[in-house]
């Protein structure tokens, strides 16, 4: 598992270094944002570990910079604070998980492993392609190739915008709560006032809706969100 470290604290990459390279893990290590970014940009790591506080380029801007240059890697953020408004802040600009300093590092492994094999891709096969192909109107999304076309137009999507997209597709019609989306697409039960749900909503609209003239990702007030036609 081809794992890139952004850490500038030398103890920390080294305990950590040593942790994953025991468990099979490849690892490079910078310790600067700027040269993460950089490496994150010519090579294709399984996962990211990242520090907020780096020289060079901060960890929230690094990852920021990579969505946008569509870099899907999933990103394990380590930040020594512990405000509920930092770590949702982490997830808003793209990060897929946090661990907040310190930290034992079999949670670490553990999270890392997870992260891994949540984002693997899926093994392309003609008796599972089926399975993963799913429709609503004009709408569709294969989990396998992970393409998005709506109205025959293709639609480029974030690691999160497609999963959302996925647990949407998976239920149509089905009012999904702003807990249910934080507890699949984070994992995490979040405090339900934040509004990290709201932002990638609006994110995964702004790509699949904005431009048509029917709209399917409904609000419904107080609970949460639905797919449907209005």
């Amino acid at each position: 598992m081809n794992t890139l470290i952004v850490e500038d604290d030398i103890e920390i990459a080294k305990n950590l270094m040593d942790g994953l390279t025991q468990n099979n893990f490849i690892c490079t290590h910078v310790a600067d944002g700027q040269l993460g970014f950089d490496l994150a940009l010519k090579n294709q790591f399984q996962l990211i570990i990242t520090d907020i506080m780096l020289p060079g380029l901060d960890g929230l801007e690094m990852i920021t910079r990579l969505r946008s240059e569509k870099i899907d890697t999933p990103v394990l953020i380590l930040t020594a604070k512990r405000s509920l408004d930092e770590r949702v802040l982490g997830l808003q600009s793209g990060g897929d998980d946090y661990l907040v300093k310190p930290f034992a590092f079999v949670e670490l492994l553990a999270r890392a492993k997870n992260l891994v094999k949540r984002y693997s891709p899926i093994l392309k096969t003609e008796n599972t392609q089926a399975a993963h192909e799913f429709k609503f109107h004009d709408l569709s999304i294969n989990l396998l190739t992970r393409e998005v076309y709506r109205n025959s137009k293709k639609i480029e999507l974030q690691a999160k915008e497609f999963q959302l997209l996925d647990f949407f597709m998976k239920n149509p019609n089905v009012p999904l709560s702003k807990n249910q989306i934080l507890e699949k697409i984070w994992g995490y039960n979040f405090d339900p006032q934040t509004n990290v749900v709201d932002v990638l909503v609006y994110r995964l609209r702004g790509k699949v809706d904005k431009d048509y003239g029917q709209t399917y990702i409904q609000t419904i007030k107080g609970i949460g969100y639905v797919l449907k036609t209005e």
